[in-house]
């Protein structure tokens, strides 16, 4: 299968053989709409996709910017040159580079022999996978930490796993739903990239990351996971007994990280939830708002209204 693969990913895109023929440089306008170089998923998914793979264009230089998504760079062959916070990186065949909304990166342009494959995610997906992300690692640190899209710190996760078998066949079985769709792939795509999330836990041993997290960094960590699992009952003076700190210095760590306060937080997932099973329920909205951990409906509806535009009812209308 790898074979057969290679031999389709090196044949040259449309954009490619432009760049040959022009020797032009890289097109903004094809990535973004906004003054920074920020690229932007609504370029290449529509509004209902969460995840898209598609092959990095070749013999061009992309100069520093940042993505509005989640980023996954896969080195199907060759290899990829990279700076990646200031640092300066080389991938070899097999290894993933996972790179949070907030790491500005340039690639340097690939040859003919580099396939890179450009897993493009949204953050929303890892609400998916997050249900049995119980565990404590630098994967699931990274994943709280791009997921609730608040700590606004650049990461990356380097992993070395080229020799890991399991990883290699399953990142090769998603490239081939990518360039074989049945009316299957979207979901097959999505269950492949949640066990591929819990494969690299496994093998958390072989990722590098930027840097060593702080124990303020790891507290915030800590409290957005609470706030994810516990929302229904969750309190600022029940997060400060399970952090062991005092609970002003907490509600001070979790202002300065993410710019919003313990119940800003609180409430953000609260409504979430309560958007998500509006969408896909038929529970009453009273059933829902005592779900999320509210007792007064009438102040639901109007921090709801706030939030999405729409009474809670007209909003489940709407779908």
């Amino acid at each position: 299968m790898s074979t057969n693969l290679l031999k389709e990913l090196l044949e040259l895109t449309d954009e490619e053989k432009e760049i040959l023929k022009t020797n032009k440089t890289i097109t903004k306008d094809t990535y973004t709409s906004q003054a920074d170089f920020i690229i932007e998923s609504e370029k290449f998914l529509n509004p209902d996709t969460m995840i898209m793979v598609r092959k990095h264009t070749r013999f061009i230089d992309f100069p520093k910017h940042k993505h509005n998504y989640i980023e996954l760079n896969y080195v199907f062959h060759g290899s990829l040159n990279q700076t990646v916070g200031g640092e300066r990186l080389r991938l070899k065949k097999g290894e993933l580079l996972f790179l949070n909304q907030y790491i500005e990166h340039e690639i340097e342009a690939c040859q003919e022999e580099d396939i890179i494959m450009n897993f493009i995610i949204q953050p929303r997906f890892f609400e998916f996978v997050f249900s049995f992300l119980n565990t404590e690692n630098k994967v699931s640190n990274f994943l709280v930490n791009s997921l609730y899209n608040h700590t606004q710190d650049g990461h990356y996760l380097y992993f070395k796993i080229a020799e890991v078998e399991s990883i290699q066949e399953l990142i090769h079985k998603i490239i081939n739903e990518i360039m074989h769709p049945t009316f299957m792939s979207e979901s097959t795509i999505k269950l492949y990239i949640g066990l591929l999330v819990v494969e690299l836990i496994k093998h958390s041993d072989k990722v590098e990351q930027t840097k060593d997290q702080s124990m303020k960094h790891m507290l915030v960590i800590e409290s957005l996971k609470y706030i994810y699992s516990n929302y229904q009952k969750a309190s600022l003076y029940e997060l400060s007994e399970h952090l062991n700190q005092p609970h002003y210095l907490v509600s001070k760590m979790i202002k300065l990280a993410t710019r919003h306060t313990f119940k800003e937080l609180l409430q953000e997932r609260r409504l979430l939830i309560a958007k998500e099973l509006l969408e896909t329920s038929s529970v009453p909205i009273s059933s829902i708002v005592e779900e999320i951990g509210y007792d007064n409906i009438s102040y639901f509806y109007r921090i709801f209204k706030e939030k999405y535009g729409k009474t809670p009812k007209k909003y489940r209308e709407s779908y």
